[in-house]
Order: C-alpha cells, then sequence, then structure tokens
C-alpha cells in the first residue's frame, strides 16, 4: 500500500506546485494578464516622470524597453501564444518592472 500511496502523494504534489511556479508573483498573490502588466509599466512609467522620479533619459530608456516588449508580444500573438512564449514575456516584465522600481528609488533628480 505504501509504495501506490507515496508515489501518488508525489504526483498530486507536484501537480499543485508546477502551475503555482509558472505564475507571475505580482506582490497581492494575484495573477495579472499581459494587458493588465502592460497598463500597469505604463502608468508606473508614467507616475515616475510626472513626480521627477525619472529623468529624461531613464524614461526614454524605459519607454523603449517597454515598446520593445509591446513589439515582442504582437509578434508572439501571431501564431498563439505558447507557454514558454507567455513566460518569457513574464519574465521579460518582470525585469522591466524591477528596473522601473530601481530608477525610480535611485534618489536620482529629473535633469530638464
Amino acid at each position: 500500500m505504501k509504495k501506490v500511496l507515496i508515489p501518488a502523494l508525489a504526483l498530486a504534489a507536484a501537480s499543485v506546485a508546477v502551475p503555482a511556479a509558472a505564475q507571475s508573483y505580482r506582490g497581492d498573490n494575484n495573477w495579472q494578464s499581459i494587458n493588465q502588466r502592460q497598463h500597469t509599466l505604463d502608468r508606473r512609467i508614467d507616475q515616475g516622470i510626472r513626480s521627477g522620479q525619472l529623468n529624461r533619459r531613464e524614461a526614454s530608456n524605459i519607454r523603449a524597453q517597454f515598446n520593445g516588449l509591446v513589439r515582442l508580444e504582437n509578434q508572439y500573438r501571431r501564431g498563439g501564444l505558447t507557454r514558454w512564449e507567455r513566460t518569457d514575456l513574464d519574465r521579460r516584465f518582470d525585469s522591466l518592472s524591477a528596473q522601473i522600481r530601481y530608477e525610480r528609488r535611485d534618489r536620482q533628480r529629473a535633469r530638464w
């Protein structure tokens, strides 16, 4: 009985853990669609510009990366978004989000 029960429990645990690990963490434990993430990042960039937390160079660089991600997503969606492509986009959005957070908190004043 133990020989059957242990592998069954391991399989059940793995089937629950894998989808949870594939989801991106958003701070509030809620998964966000790609469109929601784009909107959130766009808003954060705009807020950083308005508040002066992002200078012109930082904002331009971040905006170019953001636009590149939007183009990449459109390219991926042409053939249907695969799991790998979704994971790639999530990783890239996470990286851009971290860069926005860093640039907004580096206490560099806007140099217009």
